[in-house]
């Protein structure tokens, strides 16, 4: 099976670190879930790119933390990081395709996970990525507790269980 989207992005690196991930992506959140892996490959043509990266070239990938559903965007979805590394592998996108998102494995691309130096992702201020209790103030519910932890432990919230005692 695919171990990793693969997307064909304007975003900088220094947009993705600030954001927490890689935002507002048409894709099927069940597809996207099984992946470890979300590979960064520069879009250079686009009028509002961000990043210096030579075009198709991919230049980070993450593990997936999560997908999380874009409150701007209704239908589309942020890619959370919970670890990054830099990659600087060039023709990684392949010419022709249309659909800026795709899937593939992390060895057809030339790439060893375990070759690569992780780091953590910094805190993100990303509204999107954050639960909805952090933004307003509230109570938390179950499922927003999970959230926040899993963005804590860098876990999927369906791998958190919580038990309550009273």
């Amino acid at each position: 099976m695919d171990d990793a989207i693969v997307l064909f992005t304007k975003q900088s690196v220094e947009k993705v670190l600030r954001d927490g991930g890689s935002g507002r992506w048409r894709l099927v959140p069940s597809h996207a879930r099984q992946r470890k892996f979300v590979v960064l490959t520069r879009n250079a043509k686009n009028p509002k790119v961000e990043g210096p990266e030579p075009h198709r070239s991919a230049f980070l990938v993450g593990k997936i933390g999560d997908i999380v559903p874009s409150t701007e965007k209704p239908g589309r979805y942020w890619i959370k990081f919970r670890e990054y590394a830099r990659l600087g592998l060039p023709e990684a996108w392949n010419k022709g395709d249309r659909n800026p998102v795709r899937y593939s494995k992390l060895e057809d691309l030339s790439i060893d996970p375990s070759k690569l130096k992780w780091e953590p992702m910094p805190n993100s201020s990303n509204p999107d990525l954050m639960p909805k209790s952090a933004q307003h103030g509230k109570a938390l519910t179950i499922a927003e507790a999970k959230e926040g932890l899993s963005m804590t432990f860098g876990v999927p919230a369906e791998a958190i269980e919580i038990t309550i005692r009273g």
